[in-house]
């Protein structure tokens, strides 16, 4: 089946799922829309309530309160519903919900509230649990201490394949991902990691240190999450350990929690190349707050259209004595901003993928400079013939066409320079390269391009 024929079914099925729902509301069959509510996912709950309607959403979100499915729903949901949801829930039921989801869902939740109200919620928790969300509320939520779960598997590198797996029977469903079982020495210092199919394999009376893989892939606590994710798609862990300064084993960082950065920062990413900020919330936010926040990315924008309407404006006598000129500006600009771009994408991705070496950053732009020459041969070619047989014995110079065709050339291998070159010195800076692209690539490209348009026309028209 194709990936495109899955996602028209899970669409169709999203949409039964809600079609049902609000006649169930309709209807006022509270028991069905109960047992409906009490075998759906929470994930596809969500994903009916962000379609409902203000009041349909409240009588839904009693219901899911009811059936105890609130904790894991809160987790999915955007942070703007969030919000609104939690003001309608006591301090005290909010502890109680809390203190059933897992640590680290818990402390996200946590992070999105306000902080008096986030710390009433914690004077109702019970101490074990405030502890544990103090001490992970310490870490920058962006780092692998802010995203891992200190509910993981671990035991002494001295015991036995007997012990270990008693102990995995006992706890396994207090813990995440038991797929692998950590190993320590001394002081919680992380030693090791064996696998549950490690553990069968051997015999009952054997050491873990015997079997065990020392030469284990760890991350600390103030390691970027975009760098945990790195690791975990590199090796593919389906979780990652995590080791405070002294090297102790503090918690684990699983895919489930990565797949959430990857999603997150490819959001991020894409918004801040389209020149509106990076609040992955936007389209929730009203007219007025998402004006205020794509303001000053369109200022770049504004202000280099006023640019170039100078740089055109100097160049008015000889626009004046060939009106055809004006034909190909948008043409000319397009094309260049066009695969500017293009480059500066490409570039903005192989620096979040570890695809793009800085050390290399020469060679990078030396290949989309053979890019952009040989595409701007192409289209210059291309244009040039058009602008010759379009003004070709209408009084214009013959020497149009070799005007618009070079033109397009250097506009091309400039454009695709620039776009590869401003994301690497961002990079080098250390700025986030994703603000590279949008109106700050293009605006420069439009001011350049049409300087460079009018400068040859100049000098072969004899304007």
């Amino acid at each position: 089946m194709s990936k495109q024929k899955r996602k028209e079914m899970i669409g169709n099925e999203g949409k039964v799922l809600l079609d049902m729902v609000r006649r169930l509301h309709r209807r006022g069959a509270v028991g069905h829309l109960t047992r409906l509510v009490s075998k759906t996912h929470p994930v596809d709950m969500v994903w009916v309530y962000r379609h409902l309607p203000a009041g349909e959403r409240e009588a839904l979100f009693e219901i899911i309160v009811k059936v105890n499915s609130v904790g894991e729903f809160l987790s999915e949901l955007d942070k703007f519903l969030v919000q609104e949801l939690v003001d309608r829930l006591s301090a005290e039921k909010m502890a109680e919900i809390i203190s059933e989801m897992p640590s680290d869902d818990a402390v996200d939740l946590l992070e999105i509230l306000p902080a008096e109200q986030a710390e009433q919620i914690s004077h109702h928790l019970e101490k074990q649990d405030r502890e544990e969300m103090e001490e992970l509320l310490q870490y920058d939520h962006e780092s692998a201490g802010g995203i891992m779960s200190p509910d993981f598997m671990c035991l002494n590198e001295d015991c036995t394949i007997k012990e270990a797996i008693a102990a995995i029977q006992k706890r396994s469903e207090e813990m995440e991902m038991v797929f692998y079982l950590y190993l320590t020495h001394g002081e919680g210092r992380l030693s090791g990691v064996v696998s549950l199919r490690e553990l069968l394999m051997h015999p009952p009376e054997k050491a873990l240190k015997e079997i065990m893989n020392a030469n284990v892939m760890s991350v600390t606590t103030d390691t970027e999450q975009g760098d945990v994710a790195t690791v975990v798609s590199k090796y593919d862990f389906l979780a990652v350990p995590v080791v405070d300064s002294n090297y102790t084993l503090v918690g684990i960082v699983t895919v489930d929690d990565i797949i959430d950065v990857i999603r997150e920062e490819a959001s991020e990413e894409f918004l801040q190349m389209a020149g509106v900020g990076k609040d992955r919330e936007i389209l929730f936010k009203t007219a007025n707050e998402s004006a205020f926040i794509r303001a000053p990315w369109l200022f770049a924008s504004w202000l280099g259209g006023i640019m170039a309407m100078f740089i055109i404006g100097q160049f008015e006598d000889e626009l004046a004595q060939m009106i055809a000129l004006a034909s190909f500006i948008p043409v000319v600009i397009g094309m260049g901003g066009n695969i500017a771009t293009q480059s500066s994408t490409i570039i903005v991705r192989g620096i979040a993928t570890g695809r793009v070496n800085l050390a290399e950053a020469g060679k990078v732009v030396f290949k989309e400079l053979r890019v952009g020459l040989i595409l701007g041969l192409i289209y210059g070619l291309f244009l040039g013939l058009i602008a010759w047989l379009m003004f070709h014995g209408e009084g214009e110079p013959s020497l149009l066409g070799l005007v618009v065709g070079l033109s397009i050339f250097f506009c091309m291998i400039m454009s695709a320079c620039i776009g590869a070159l401003i994301p690497m010195i961002l990079k080098r800076f250390d700025i986030d390269a994703a603000i590279a692209t949008g109106p700050f690539v293009t605006t420069s490209i439009d001011m350049l391009g049409v300087l460079l348009y009018f400068s040859l026309a100049k000098i072969f028209l004899n304007l």
